[in-house]
């Protein structure tokens, strides 16, 4: 016979365990259970997949079959290359192209070094500089139009502000917008205060992360202000730079609102047609949807080619 245990919890209390279980090591049982932990994430995830599809992948697909398309009353026609060889024989066509890189060479010039000299201003102020960076961003919250008719009064050859300091000053009116070897430098200028403000923060953001002991040491060499700007800061912010003068390139290759609204986009001789503008007439004046596209496709494949050519050249001076 049995003696019970007068010790709690052991024999009266023992129950038999259960066997252990065994956790399902199968693909899809993983796959299920980190779909549950994931919900959320992954329905974040497919609203975001779903939105580039809809608004960017398909209008880009459809972009490059159109370029290949003829659309005559509703009848759609496959035409191979004619659509490129249409555009490609346009005398319009290689003054666009024209403008387009003088437009980017000059905005590089302007747009590129001004917000990189203003954050180097703004940096050395050591009180109100965030008076300084609302007053550099503002013209980035205007809207473009307004920013634009601002300029179109500036310009204006009869009572425009800039013809009137000319005027005090006893020297001769410009017609700005209307002489066709100013007018491409006009839209150029209302381009980089229109965009600044961006970039401006950007290389602000890059200076106030440069250690403060590199400016002592370049003090300590004798260096004065200009061989700190190249001896330090320059070294220090150049993936900024590279980074910066990437997305500007690419920008200013598909410049269309400032000629558009301060010239009516063509300007005086066609000195600001640009490649944008281009496609726009095709598209919407011409109703040559099919040009459209493939002038579209062509400013594609070219800024698509100088991307990668710039990363891989970024690598390689990495390495």
């Amino acid at each position: 016979m049995a003696v019970p245990s007068l010790i709690p919890g052991t024999a009266d209390t023992a129950r038999p365990s259960r066997p252990p279980t065994t956790a399902s090591t199968s693909p899809g049982g993983r796959f299920a259970r980190e779909l549950r932990r994931n919900l959320t994430a992954h329905g974040f995830l497919i609203g975001a997949v779903g939105c580039f599809a809809v608004f960017s992948w398909s209008p880009m697909i459809r972009e490059f079959l159109l370029a290949f398309q003829k659309t005559e009353n509703g009848k759609v026609t496959w035409v191979g290359l004619h659509n490129l060889k249409t555009v490609y024989h346009d005398p319009a066509f290689w003054q666009a192209w024209r403008n387009t890189l003088l437009f980017t060479v000059l905005a590089l010039v302007l747009g590129f070094a001004v917000p990189f000299v203003a954050a180097v201003v703004i940096n050395e102020f050591r009180h109100g500089q965030g008076y300084l960076r609302l007053l550099v961003y503002l013209p980035v919250m205007l809207p473009p139009v307004a920013s634009v008719l601002l300029f179109k009064y500036l310009y204006d050859p009869g009572y425009g502000l800039l013809n009137e300091v000319l005027h005090v000053l006893h020297l001769p009116e410009q017609q700005w917008l209307q002489d066709p070897d100013l007018s491409m430098l006009c839209v150029v200028i209302a381009s980089t205060w229109m965009n600044m403000g961006g970039a401006t923060l950007i290389y602000l953001a890059a200076l106030q992360g440069i250690p403060g002991e590199l400016y002592e040491a370049a003090e300590l060499d004798g260096a004065g202000l200009f061989r700190k700007i190249w001896h330090v800061t320059v070294p220090q912010t150049r993936l900024v730079l590279s980074l910066m003068m990437l997305m500007q390139v690419i920008a200013t290759m598909q410049v269309f609102v400032e000629p558009f609204l301060l010239t009516g986009g063509a300007g005086p001789e066609g000195s600001t047609t640009t490649v944008v503008y281009l496609v726009y007439q095709y598209a919407f004046n011409f109703d040559n949807y099919g040009a459209a596209a493939a002038l579209g496709l062509l400013l594609l494949v070219l800024l698509a080619g100088f991307s990668a050519a710039y990363v891989k050249l970024s690598r390689t001076d990495d390495q």
